[in-house]
């Protein structure tokens, strides 16, 4: 089945894209003569399109492992999951944006590493110099996304390659690729977190940060998985998904959502715990600046779920795993905010105008292209091997 964007959904999202350039807008007129302004607007760049285009990677990274472990369950939302993969290009766009401004700037005082003046009086910087410097972070930067853009189209082109040919090639050539992949994921996914997001604190580090980071994108996705499916579902489309497939996207969330919490509370509680001042001054400054935010997050992102996802039949209601899932975004987004803003902008940081529109702009952009990305294609991948025993999966 061919899907067409409804016009709810396109009057949607240009009113999302339309408030949120409008609220932008407005944050500028009434900040432009701050101090800071230019490094506020950098902040919510990077904010902004490293939260949507990690959901678009996690979307990539959970097809991969959907192949590599030759899972059954998922080839009827297999569409699904690659649309929200395909928005991996246009993130890697946005994101390369977001680095030539900071590279620009000398790092806009959010990458402090990237100012010379600050670099000439910060032992500590001098000796992480050889790591964190413009020319090998770029090539990093380049690598990362190279590598996650490459792998993108492969899976792509056999995806659709696979509805005219059948058989059992393709597929295993999928799952070939996707065990590479998840290789270069496990790596990738820590050392690209702490190029970009960690080496904002650049005199704090942490051994968790990477599977923080990954455990946020990876609910994130889930998020989205299973509210999309659920929207495509309501307009009648994906007749071959079933309620076993919205529980098994409900667990997924569910278990990631917990997976999130436990890092948050043991890289939080380690680090507390140990009372080490190089340490302990990442959450120093989040709890004095941010207290509110910073433990509100926490409770959104755990207790909500826990607390409204714990029983079968919630896993299986749209209701309620719409909910969820918004609130938990929201959490996550906070979550990217403080993490960019807490280490560079500390006490003059704030949500106004700016930072509510360019989010608002970026999540109707986001919404826009994966409803787009899923007319290019029909909704059923065709002669999957396993779409059989995913039509008559029950649990």
């Amino acid at each position: 089945m061919e899907f067409k964007i409804a016009k709810k959904a396109k009057v949607f999202t240009m009113s999302l894209i339309v408030i949120g350039v409008l609220f932008t807008a407005i944050g500028i007129a009434l900040n432009m003569g701050d101090t800071n302004f230019k490094q506020r607007i950098i902040a919510n760049g990077l904010i902004d399109s490293y939260f949507f285009f990690s959901i678009g990677l996690g979307a990539l990274f959970f097809l991969a492992l959907q192949y590599a472990t030759e899972t059954g369950w998922y080839a009827a939302v297999k569409r699904v999951i690659e649309a929200v993969a395909g928005f991996i290009p246009y993130g890697i766009g946005m994101m390369v944006l977001v680095m030539l401004a900071l590279t620009i700037t000398d790092g806009a005082h959010i990458y402090t590493w990237m100012d010379p003046e600050t670099v000439a009086h910060d032992e500590l910087i001098q000796g992480k110099a050889a790591y964190l410097n413009k020319g090998f972070f770029w090539i990093r930067t380049v690598v990362y996304l190279a590598t996650y853009y490459i792998f993108w189209v492969g899976f792509r082109k056999r995806s659709l390659k696979e509805d005219i040919e059948g058989g059992t090639e393709i597929h295993f050539k999928n799952y070939r690729k996707g065990a590479h992949f998840l290789v270069f994921f496990a790596v990738f996914s820590s050392t690209s977190s702490w190029d970009w997001i960690m080496s904002i604190d650049v005199h704090w580090f942490s051994t968790l940060f990477g599977w923080y980071t990954f455990a946020g994108m990876w609910v994130s996705t889930m998020v989205v998985l299973v509210t999309l499916t659920l929207y495509l579902k309501k307009l009648g489309y994906l007749p071959k998904v079933n309620d076993s497939h919205i529980h098994d996207l409900g667990k997924w969330t569910f278990a990631t959502s917990f997976l999130w919490s436990y890092l948050w509370f043991s890289q939080f509680m380690l680090i507390w715990y140990a009372n080490i001042g190089e340490e302990v001054t990442y959450y120093i400054m989040r709890i004095e600046n941010f207290k509110i935010l910073y433990f509100s997050m926490f409770f959104i992102n755990f207790a909500f779920p826990m607390l409204l996802l714990m029983s079968r039949e919630a896993k299986r209601h749209s209701g309620i795993l719409t909910m969820v899932g918004v609130i938990i975004l929201i959490g996550h987004w906070l979550d990217a905010y403080i993490m960019v803003v807490g280490g560079s902008m500390g006490a003059t940081a704030e949500i106004g105008f700016l930072e509510i529109g360019m989010a608002l702009a970026f999540a109707g952009l986001f919404i826009r292209i994966i409803l787009v990305n899923l007319t290019k294609a029909p909704l059923s991948p065709v002669n999957h091997p396993f779409l059989d025993e995913s039509v008559h999966h029950e649990i």
